[in-house]
């Protein structure tokens, strides 16, 4: 009993730690797979360096992105970091 009362203030710094840090992590991170995983051909996109595009072209996780007319670049899919309302 006494071995208990002394790991409780542990236990509660641990259960606090937990859903002030580590499950909000969690769920942002969930929440991010799915959009890269819905994303799709005409998409407009912002990269994690801060590229705005275009989605022109999807082959498996490499993505072709027209930053500006005539303007090309190959990135992977996990390089995007948010999508933008059309």
């Amino acid at each position: 009993m006494e071995a208990l009362q002394q790991f409780l203030p542990l236990i509660v710094i641990f259960g606090i730690f937990y859903f002030i840090l580590i499950r909000p992590q969690q769920q942002k991170q969930k929440k991010h797979k799915l959009m890269l995983d819905s994303v799709q051909k005409g998409d407009k996109v912002v990269t994690i360096g801060g590229v705005y595009g275009i989605i022109r072209d999807i082959k498996g996780d490499t993505l072709t992105l027209e930053i500006a007319k005539d303007v090309v670049i190959n990135t992977t899919r996990n390089a995007i970091g948010t999508k933008r309302e059309k």
